[in-house]
């Protein structure tokens, strides 16, 4: 007989089919509303062994042989303060192995996060070559279905497009052939930049009903993703390291346990606006309790098109009283600090100041920052040590990464291996020196190497070495904030190169690039909210004195709809030129509280790289703050808002209020904006309020 099980809420209901002649499945998974679907085959728990593979040859993660058999021992749900959670019992006898799978869902939510903990119940070792977090049909069809996903590269983040299904998927008339298909889109992040280059975020969308998912894999290294056609419709499996992409196996003895990495799924009617708010109201779930999530301090950093990475206590004296009289609320000193040579890329790891570019000690520096009423912050590098640096002998060969007995070496860099306690005792008393000796209550931790495929030291091979270095380096992290519940981390990697939410469930804020091209960051701060919470999404503003008025301001929105994060020569500025600065403070200041509460919305789409005209809304409640960029092009442009449709509005500039106002005009939901400037580029932030 036919059974199922329900879960959820009323924001999410889920439909697992369970019968005794097939897979566990998702039937259907939806955003409250019941949906009517025929019985799935697609498995929940899909999972390769060398001795079973594939019970049909592809490179899928669709029908492996046990995931096949896996047969239902049984649920539970119960509730954990906000979360329900349900957990799916799953057996294989012919392998001897059980499958648990986890499904947490914050009330009120429309998204789920899930995990597969796998347990060896047999007599003889199994070696895993792969194991999905997540598997599941598509509601819809693969001709009304599109595909959302983005690419990043340093300087280039978070550029994303929809395209349909059938351009990576043909129609292969599979009904007449009666047969899954073989091919998929498979997606995969390689070694520990996770969002270096395809983003572990994406989504489905059918067109004809609306129905849409976004997911996000949680790893701070390697993973995959794939979306295929199969006889009953579109699937998705999502899943950690594998031995198809990252040479990863686990070797799993008699009574032993392993746990995937896990992932969300945002479900939604209402497309991909509708999903996008979902998962953001999802990550704010997941993400650590911490000070910060309320205060949102605004920071400032003295690297970018500033200092780069040359400070001193001669130039960072004046920039520091310059940042407090803008309104700044941390001031972190970046790169180069504890570098006495003039050459701090192969000389980092110890982190001791120099004396050099602090003749009377960088607690000089530290101190006035305080007096000033800002918090102090130190850049940090701390998974890396340079081949310059004297911890490059004083530590055990098994304190870093190697393959074959040789210490890995990238970019003038060795990589620390956090399994091991020597490497994890050496961080902690650099943290701890530097928190309870100096003071510093920000950190700004930068990771610029990527250590490819892994470590084979203790490991079944280097696959297996990296995940538990990538797990051993979120305990750190956990510890860290244990220690010390007030400090506030930054994630940082070459700009946004592991923007993920293993790093971000625990970390304050995200740099999202690198770019140092004001004109190119606009599309990477309006991408940002499909990968990072808006009050995590720390974009650069870098107002410089050689600016224009208009050419200031666009900086400085760029920074406002986000976690404003402020660099730039304020000292050599002009009266009116820090006027402006502090104002979008000001401003920033006013509009942050409602951040951590918006959700975004795209008046122009997702935008792409050389738009002329962007546009990134926040919704909160009636209120929505909108920016606008303009990059050339025609000087008028239409933005739909249909979440306004019908209603009254009151529309005001925000920032900046000191140049001349664009024109605009409000009818059947849609903003007219028309701007008369001759300059090249010019940027507005709205606040628009609903009258209704």
């Amino acid at each position: 007989m036919n059974t199922s099980v329900v879960w959820g809420h009323p924001s999410l209901r889920v439909v697992l089919d369970v019968s005794p002649d097939g897979p566990v499945g998702v039937r259907s998974l939806s955003g409250g509303a019941a949906e009517h679907r025929p019985r799935t085959t697609q498995p929940l728990v899909e999972l390769l062994l060398p001795g079973t593979g594939r019970a049909r040859a592809s490179h899928r993660f669709s029908q492996s042989a046990i995931g096949r058999r896996l047969a239902y021992r049984g649920c539970d749900q119960r509730r954990e303060g906000v979360w329900h959670v349900l957990r799916v019992d799953l057996h294989d006898a012919g392998s001897g192995l059980d499958a648990e799978v986890f499904l947490r869902s914050a009330d009120g939510v429309g998204a789920f996060q899930t995990w597969t903990t796998v347990t060896n119940r047999g007599t003889e070792p199994a070696l895993l070559l792969g194991v999905t977090s997540f598997a599941a049909t598509f509601a819809g069809t693969a001709d009304a279905a599109d595909v959302v996903r983005g690419d990043s590269e340093w300087l280039g983040e978070s550029r994303w497009r929809r395209e349909p299904l059938r351009a990576a998927v043909p129609d292969l008339r599979l009904a007449a052939h009666g047969q899954d298909g073989r091919g998929v889109l498979a997606v995969a992040g390689t070694g520990t930049w996770s969002t270096g280059g395809p983003l572990p975020t994406a989504g489905l969308i059918d067109r004809e009903s609306g129905r849409a998912w976004l997911w996000q894999i949680e790893h701070n290294g390697p993973w995959r993703w794939e979306v295929g056609e199969r006889l009953d419709g579109p699937y998705v499996a999502l899943l950690g390291p594998t031995d198809l992409d990252h040479q990863w196996q686990h070797r799993l003895e008699p009574g032993e346990s392993f746990t995937t990495v896990p992932v969300s799924v945002a479900v939604s009617g209402d497309g991909l606006e509708g999903a996008a708010a979902a998962l953001t109201a999802h990550r704010r779930a997941i993400v650590r309790p911490h000070p910060d999530r309320e205060r949102l301090p605004v920071v400032f950093n003295d690297y970018m098109n500033t200092l780069m990475g040359d400070p001193t206590t001669a130039k960072l004296l004046p920039l520091i009283e310059a940042a407090a009289g803008a309104g700044a609320e941390v001031f972190c000193v970046d790169a180069g600090w504890y570098d006495d040579g003039g050459a701090w890329w192969d000389s980092v790891g110890e982190w001791q100041p120099s004396q050099s570019r602090f003749p009377r000690g960088i607690e000089e520096v530290l101190g006035r920052i305080r007096e000033l009423g800002m918090v102090p912050g130190l850049w940090l590098e701390p998974e890396v040590i340079g081949v310059r640096s004297p911890m490059a002998d004083k530590l055990p060969p098994e304190a870093f990464l190697q393959r074959g007995g040789v210490r890995l070496l990238e970019h003038g860099r060795y990589h620390l291996d956090l399994r091991n306690p020597r490497a994890v005792a050496h961080l902690d008393q650099v943290v701890d020196r530097l928190v309870e000796e100096l003071g510093v209550g920000y950190f700004k931790l930068d990771y610029n190497i990527d250590p490819g495929a892994g470590t084979d030291l203790a490991a079944t091979g280097a696959g297996d070495g990296l995940l538990g270095h990538n797990r051993a380096h979120l305990a750190w992290l956990d510890g860290v904030l244990d220690r010390h519940p007030g400090l506030i981390l930054e994630n940082c990697a070459s700009g946004a190169m592991r923007m993920d939410y293993a790093m971000l469930s625990r970390l304050q804020l995200q740099s999202t690039s690198d770019q140092q091209d004001f004109r190119l960051y606009p599309p990477i701060a309006v991408a940002a909210p499909m990968s990072v919470l808006p009050e995590q999404s720390a974009n650069w503003a870098y107002p410089q004195p050689a600016m224009s008025d208009e050419e200031l301001a666009f900086t400085l929105c760029t920074g406002l709809l986000g976690r404003l994060y402020l660099s730039g020569h304020l000292n050599l500025m002009r009266p009116a030129q820090v006027e402006a600065v502090r104002d979008a403070v000001r401003v920033h200041r006013d509009m942050r509280a409602g951040l951590a509460r918006a959700v975004p919305v795209w008046p122009l789409g997702l935008p792409r790289w050389d738009d002329p005209w962007l546009a990134l809304g926040l919704r909160d409640g009636d209120t929505t703050y909108l920016g606008v960029w303009r990059r050339g092009g025609a000087g008028e442009v239409r933005l739909p808002l249909p979440h306004l449709a019908g209603h009254p509005v009151e529309i005001d500039v925000r920032y900046p209020r000191h140049l001349p106002a664009w024109d605009h005009t409000w009818e059947s939901g849609v903003l007219t904006l028309t701007s008369h400037d001759d300059e090249p580029v010019a940027a507005r932030v709205f606040q628009i309020r609903s009258a209704r």
